[in-house]
């Protein structure tokens, strides 16, 4: 049976996340707390934060209401990277070769591991932020699409038209696909060999989470009563396909997924506080965690697939270990 250690907090958890295998709870108060031998924190920023682990696991990028990018060590000791002013950063990502993408306004920074910092100007607010899974290319999420940029280059950046306001970007973890979250209840996609459209709709909510299988499979995410996950079998990715359907609970709404790092399951967190974990393959389910206080918003496995770190709206956060 799985064992659920608590950690009661206040307020809204933005990301539940593993740095160098310790668990971290970033809130949205720009304060982030972690268990290391007991409950630790450090203020993060004066205000709300956004936050993003890097791609090496290593360390947890943070920006802020105060117009402060930076990285937490494991140690908790915090390394400032960029500022900006009085500007709110509300988006960061990692990138490869130590690269770090973050967003105010209408405007997309890359800071590259020497120092430089290159602005990306956009007509309108920059949503969402991803970095392809190679090379030094980076997705923007704004209104009536999303673009791409070579940040090292001045080439001309590619341009994927749908109209309505997206609000998150997600690469493929082959690269071959972008895909992004809308205002409305839907997502949209693009096949970047051709530039074909995959329009993702029928949910009932926002989808605010989304979480790539290991080998990239499938695409899980929020924002219906169950854990809707796409097939991306295939070269066309889910174009004409149906997806599958995990964890159907009534209509109790599913808040957050998390796919386990190397086997076809995953994660699953709802409105009211439960997490429940469910193979792709046969839908089977386990339920990992009662239901709580608030609505679950962040979750992350560990490096080996065994522990999970969860939070919620409410600041009820915890780790779960499935083995008990």
């Amino acid at each position: 049976m799985p064992t659920v250690a608590p950690l009661d907090l206040e307020g809204h958890c933005v990301a539940a996340c593993w740095v160098a295998n310790v668990p971290h709870f970033a809130l949205a108060d720009g304060v982030v707390h972690r268990l290391d031998n007991g409950h630790k924190h450090v203020e993060a920023h004066d205000g709300l934060l956004a936050a993003s682990l890097a791609a090496d696991g290593k360390v947890l990028l943070t920006g802020g209401e105060d117009g402060r990018v930076a990285s937490l060590a494991p140690d908790g000791s915090f390394t400032e990277l960029a500022s900006i002013g009085r500007k709110w950063v509300t988006a960061v990502a990692s990138g490869p070769q130590g690269a770090v993408a973050f967003a105010s306004g209408r405007t997309a920074y890359v800071r590259f591991a020497d120092g430089r910092l290159k602005e990306l100007a956009h007509p309108r607010s920059v949503e969402g932020l991803a970095f392809a899974p190679k090379g030094m290319r980076i997705g923007v999420a704004r209104y009536n699409g999303a673009t791409l940029h070579f940040p090292a280059t001045d080439g001309k950046p590619v341009e994927l038209t749908w109209d309505g306001a997206h609000t998150g970007i997600s690469f493929s973890p082959d690269g071959n696909f972008v895909v992004t979250t809308m205002q409305e209840n839907a997502l949209h996609g693009w096949k970047l060999a051709d530039g074909k459209h995959m329009r993702m709709s029928g949910y009932p909510a926002k989808v605010k989470s989304w979480s790539w299988a290991a080998k990239g499979r499938w695409l899980a995410t929020s924002g219906a009563p169950a854990a809707i996950v796409w097939p991306f079998t295939g070269k066309d990715g889910p174009m004409g396909k149906a997806p599958v359907e995990l964890g159907t609970r009534g209509n109790t709404m599913v808040t957050s997924v998390a796919c386990h790092p190397t086997d076809e399951f995953v994660a699953i967190g709802y409105a009211d506080g439960m997490v429940l974990a469910a193979r792709i393959a046969d839908q089977k389910e386990v339920l990992l965690r009662r239901a709580g206080n608030g609505a679950i918003t962040s979750m992350a496995w560990d490096a080996e697939g065994r522990r999970i770190a969860f939070g919620s709206e409410a600041g009820d956060c915890g780790v779960i270990d499935i083995a008990g």
